[in-house]
C-alpha cells in the first residue's frame, strides 16, 4: 500500500509495547522502551429512547420562521346565541362575531346588502349566498324556473345544508358570517328550520321587504336563470308578506339605498343581540 508523500508514518507497535524493527528504522532495539500511548477514549453515546416512545413526525418550527404547513382548525359546531352585553351597554354589531340569515324575495336587494354590510365591518366576515351555492352545480342542474320537481327540491336542500356548514366553519374561527336566502314563512320546517338545524340557535334572521312595485323594477334589471317572470315576482313577495306576523325584524327598503340598508341592519341586529328573537 503506498502513502501520499511526506513525514513516515510511526512504526507499527507489538502487543508487549516494543516497537518493531522496520528498515531504515533509526531507533536503538537495546535501548529503553518508549511507553505506549494512552489509546483515545471514545465519547459515550446517548441513551436509546425508550422503546415506546413515538418518533417525533416533525422538527419543531421556530417562532418568527416563515413556512407553510398544516394548520388546525376548531371543527365547526352549532352557533350558540350571542350573549348580550349588561345594560345600558349598547351592543355594536359591527365589532362581534355574528350569524345573520337575510331573507328577502328576488329583486329585494338581499345580496347587495349583504356583500356591502360583510366588506364594511370591522371583524373579519363572510358572504355565503345560497344561488352561489346553488349553482356549483354545473352538469345536472336543477333549475326550479324549467319546473319545480324532487330534484331540483333536493339541491335547493343540499345548498342549504352547504351553507349551514360553510357558516358554522366560519364562526367556530372567529369570521362573521351572512347568508342570503328567500325561504317563505309558510314553509317553517323548510325554511326557518332548516336553517336552525344546518347553523345553530344563533343565527339571527332579518327579513328585507321592500315594495312591489320595487322588486318588479330590480328584477327586471336581472339576466339569465335569476330573472323571474313578472307573476313568480308577485307570488313569491305576496307569499314574503306572511313575515309580519312572525314576530322577525322587518327591513322595507324601499326608498333606501345599499349603504344606509347595511346601516338598518346594523341597528336591526344590535336590538337582536339585546333581545334575540324567538324563532
Amino acid at each position: 500500500m503506498q502513502h501520499a508523500v511526506g513525514s513516515p508514518l510511526p512504526p507499527p507497535h507489538r502487543p508487549g509495547g516494543a516497537p518493531q524493527q522496520q528498515p531504515g528504522y533509526l531507533g536503538t532495539p537495546s535501548g529503553p522502551v518508549p511507553p505506549a500511548p494512552v489509546p483515545a477514549v471514545p465519547p459515550v453515546p446517548p441513551p436509546p429512547a425508550p422503546p415506546h416512545a413515538p418518533a417525533p413526525s416533525h422538527a419543531p418550527v421556530a417562532q418568527g420562521t416563515e413556512t407553510t404547513g398544516h394548520v388546525p382548525l376548531p371543527p365547526g359546531g352549532p352557533v350558540p346565541m350571542p350573549s348580550a352585553p349588561p345594560a345600558p351597554t349598547v351592543p355594536d354589531p359591527a365589532a362581534t362575531t355574528l350569524a345573520v340569515l337575510l331573507i328577502g324575495p328576488a329583486g329585494a336587494g338581499k345580496t347587495s346588502v349583504a356583500k356591502f354590510w360583510a366588506d364594511h365591518r370591522r371583524v373579519p366576515t363572510a358572504h355565503v349566498s345560497l344561488d352561489d351555492v346553488r349553482e356549483w352545480v354545473r352538469s345536472g342542474f336543477a333549475d326550479p324556473q324549467s319546473g319545480w320537481n324532487d330534484h331540483s327540491e333536493a339541491q335547493y336542500r343540499l345548498a342549504r345544508r352547504t351553507c349551514g356548514f360553510a357558516a358554522r366553519n366560519f364562526l367556530a374561527n372567529g369570521i362573521s358570517c351572512i347568508l342570503d336566502d328567500a325561504i317563505f314563512p309558510d314553509r317553517p320546517a323548510v325554511g326557518l328550520g332548516g336553517w336552525k338545524r344546518h347553523v345553530g340557535p344563533g343565527l339571527l334572521p332579518v327579513v328585507l321587504l321592500p315594495g312591489l312595485e320595487v322588486v318588479l323594477e330590480r328584477n327586471a334589471e336581472r339576466s339569465g336563470n335569476r330573472r323571474l317572470a313578472d307573476e313568480e315576482v308577485a307570488r313569491i313577495h305576496g307569499r314574503m308578506a306572511g313575515w309580519y306576523g312572525s314576530g322577525l325584524p322587518i327591513i322595507d327598503n324601499s326608498q333606501l339605498d345599499v349603504p344606509t340598508t347595511a346601516r338598518v341592519l346594523d341597528d336591526v341586529l344590535a336590538r337582536a343581540i339585546a333581545s334575540p328573537p324567538k324563532w
